[in-house]
């Protein structure tokens, strides 16, 4: 096994990198704008500008609601645009809104709809409660305009800007006067005890002009809002003037909130439509520390690489030359991994799980390297919503033949012979875990009313992919995988298992295995961090390039560290490898779970009993999922080795 030439690392990342840039491809055309009754309205032009909303979410709860839950301003003539599977299992929910406008005609102050809550009527009372609780949790909109997000753009620390792609609902001061949240944007936020909605936006809609030669009409580039309080003094004749819009926590009267909002366009032709995602995405994770992640994980790899090297091309090769040189006499004093040749290749005990475990691996990182793959490729990139999800289901799905083949020809060379139930397992076991955690989530949002809560009849449709493609799929590979012989090993099996000697502390099994998990851990946490970043802070990740080389360091990291560990065992003459190189690499799984407690209680600032569950209920599924993935490569890595260092040896 040679290590990797540092200089080609480095040129892949560099490629990989570049490649992530590459949002709009084929299926994401751009929309031409132009002004109403203009020279270019029998092109194909659109005149009307209609903004779209999106679920709510908030950083201190893992519930998400849909836009009408909250009673805001409804479009009469509301229509939801089909969403894919990626978009329901991620519970967005798009829908119009009442805010439309028309291309280059700017608006001031222009009414939406007034809201009034009769604190009598226990249903209004009930909305207003919710509208606090949002309020208080931080929950933010997120509106849609030409399919990108309207962001909120501020700034921070050190005059740096941050766009945000959504805005809140509203903000907080407590009862000691501190603002919460949002409220520290302004200083007349500063009524003890009481919560400030913002009721009005800003927004700034930026057009790249097409000149002539190229087409006709314009493209939106970018699209920009201010959030604001204002309590209206005229509801019918908004001025948008006046002091916030304040609701006291302990308010018992009558409140009536007048929505409004403000448009202006504005003209850039120095920004591409291709690249108008960038204003956005600069604000957003830091590329310094992503590369600091890759040369921290390099040196990792080096270090491996370096490690495995000096044992393949000199002990290794030494110890099998003076090997086969000796006589029969001689090779019986010999002491090390030569001398349980006889016993290197019996089969493990409960055979039957370790190959359903393999099977299944085996079809998640085929899934992972294509889903990633396309990512690289900007096939699923965050401008094609629910892409990510969609293709890893949907390979998932038709990954069932190389799952069933390789559960079943290994557990055929492992001796076994209950093929049906072999078979049954590779289909139903993991995926049964995983969909019945899922399933139980999935009642704890119905219960909430939450909009992540996937639909039943799309639960049904997940079913039937299963059981209609992925099961059947299964057994045709599993029909396959037992037709062909079992793999043949190198070496003869003695009748009578070999003795093992006394073990060191650091050559028995668990300190090997919790030893084996810390490097490619090391590998990853950096990258964990982006990750976990958008799943529960809804941050945008896009840095694909940087993952997938992640993804191939996580690979070569885990094959090295289990290939070190495993030879070290057998030298101390313990044979026992085929568990043992599953759990060594396994164990990176263990120390992810870890992380993403530390995550849950340093970074997270989630708050009630059902958030909570939701949380682990999930983490338990990412942890399960990459347990097995990275069981699999490091055995496949160890069963390589243990095959090729004792096909050379010379054993009578």
């Amino acid at each position: 096994m040679k290590s990797l030439n540092p200089s080609f690392i480095f040129l892949l990342s560099l490629t990989l990198v570049s490649s992530s840039v590459a949002f709009y491809l084929p299926g994401l055309a751009p929309v031409s704008f132009c002004e109403k009754n203009s020279k270019e309205d029998a092109v194909e032009c659109q005149t009307e500008i209609q903004l779209f909303v999106n679920r709510l979410d908030s950083v201190e709860s893992v519930l998400p609601y849909e836009y009408d839950a909250f009673n805001f301003c409804k479009d009469k003539d509301e229509i939801r645009p089909s969403e894919n599977l990626g978009q329901v299992l991620f519970g967005e929910r798009i829908e119009t809104s009442p805010y439309k406008f028309s291309f280059k005609a700017d608006k001031a102050c222009e009414r939406v709809c007034t809201i009034l809550y009769e604190t009598a009527k226990k249903e209004d009372k009930l909305k207003l409660d919710f509208l606090k609780r949002g309020m208080e949790l931080n929950y933010q909109h997120h509106w849609i305009v030409d399919n990108m997000p309207v962001t909120w753009c501020y700034l921070v620390e050190d005059n740096q800007k941050v766009c945000n792609p959504g805005f809140p609902i509203g903000c907080l001061v407590n009862q000691e006067g501190n603002p919460k949240d949002a409220c520290v944007i302004n200083a007349d936020f500063n009524r003890k005890n009481t919560y400030y909605v913002f009721n009005h936006v800003d927004i700034t809609i930026i057009y790249h002009s097409e000149d002539e030669t190229t087409g006709v009409g314009a493209r939106l580039v970018a699209a920009t809002l201010e959030p604001k309080s204002i309590k209206h003094s005229d509801d019918n004749n908004p001025t948008c003037e006046g002091t916030p819009m304040d609701i006291p926590v302990d308010s018992s009267s009558d409140i009536k909130v007048t929505y409004t909002y403000s448009v202006k366009f504005k003209q850039n032709n120095e920004i591409k439509w291709a690249s108008r995602w960038d204003y956005i995405l600069v604000s957003m994770p830091h590329s310094n520390i992503q590369w600091f992640s890759i040369m921290n994980s390099l040196v990792i790899v080096l270090f491996l690489s370096g490690m495995v090297a000096m044992i393949m091309l000199r002990t290794l090769h030494k110890d099998i030359a003076r090997y086969n040189q000796m006589d029969q006499e001689e090779a019986q004093e010999e002491s090390g991994w030569k001398q349980v040749h006889g016993d290197v290749f019996r089969p493990p005990k409960m055979g039957m799980l370790l190959s359903v475990f393999l099977g299944q691996g085996t079809q998640i990182f085929i899934m992972t390297f294509i889903t990633l793959f396309l990512a690289c490729l900007g096939f699923l990139s965050p401008a094609n919503r629910g892409a990510l999800m969609t293709c890893s289901v949907v390979l998932w799905v038709l990954l069932g033949t190389p799952a069933g083949y390789v559960s079943s020809r290994l557990y055929k060379t492992f001796g076994g012979e209950k093929w049906k139930s072999n078979v049954l397992l590779t289909a139903l076991l993991c995926p049964g875990i995983v969909f019945v955690d899922f399933f139980l989530m999935n009642l704890i949002l119905w219960v909430e009313g939450s909009s992540a809560a996937v639909p039943f009849g799309t639960l049904v449709a997940i079913l039937a992919l299963w059981f209609g493609i992925s099961v059947p799929l299964t057994f045709v590979g599993a029909y396959f995988g037992f037709k062909k012989p079992g793999i043949e090993p190198p070496v003869r099996t003695n009748q009578i298992p070999r003795q093992i000697p006394q073990q060191s502390f650091f050559t028995k099994p668990v300190p090997g295995i919790i030893m084996g998990g810390i490097l490619p851990f090391g590998c990853i946490f950096i990258q964990l961090f982006f990750i976990l970043n958008s799943i529960w802070s809804h941050q945008m990740y896009y840095m694909f390039g940087f993952l997938f080389l992640v993804f191939i360091i996580l690979l070569i990291t885990c094959s090295e560290a289990t290939v070190l560990l495993c030879y070290f065992h057998l030298c101390a003459e313990d044979y026992h490898w085929w568990w043992r190189s599953f759990l060594t690499s396994g164990f990176t799984a263990v120390y992810l779970f870890v992380y993403a407690v530390h995550y849950f209680y340093s970074k997270l600032q989630i708050i009630g009993a059902a958030s909570t569950i939701l949380y682990f209920g999930y983490t338990s599924i990412m942890v399960l999922i990459f347990f097995i993935f990275t069981g699999t490569i490091g055995f496949f890595a160890c069963y390589l080795f243990v095959n090729k260092i004792y096909s050379v040896l010379k054993v009578d």
